[in-house]
């Protein structure tokens, strides 16, 4: 039987930290939402002025980089270059964002970003991750 990591509070509250610090230092409001490895919600942070509706976007972009294990931008890319038949897969806001976060190569929770341009929400859930290293 495997046995897999998984976040603890102390890991939760780092990565949005570590989101909160990134966005702030570039002056973005956004919403930084931390899933564990099935998509649950573990912590949601809205910054001030950030969108109501990047609440809900943050989740999504965290729960599909985690159970699709991979970025989100993967899934923006192939709807992009003209696999549009996975707009009707069974996910939401298939947007840039969501970035998994691994232990020995398994992904054990994610980050979502929304609330600026998609290669800033993806710079910020990058740096969240990037705290756990």
């Amino acid at each position: 039987m495997k046995t897999q990591a998984v976040l603890e509070l102390s890991d939760v509250n780092r990565l949005l930290d570590a989101g909160q610090q990134e966005a702030e230092a570039n002056g973005w409001a956004v919403t930084i939402a931390v899933a564990d490895a099935g998509g649950h919600l573990l912590g949601l942070r809205r910054l001030d002025g950030a969108a109501p509706f990047s609440a809900g976007i943050a989740t999504e972009k965290a729960r599909n980089a985690a159970i699709g294990r991979k970025e989100t931008q993967a899934f923006e890319d192939m709807i992009n270059n003209g696999r549009t038949a996975f707009v009707s897969a069974p996910m939401q806001a298939l947007l840039a964002g969501g970035v998994p976060v691994t232990v020995e190569g398994e992904v054990v929770a994610s980050v979502g970003i929304s609330g600026v341009k998609p290669d800033q929400d993806v710079q910020v859930a990058k740096a969240a991750v990037a705290a756990l290293s």
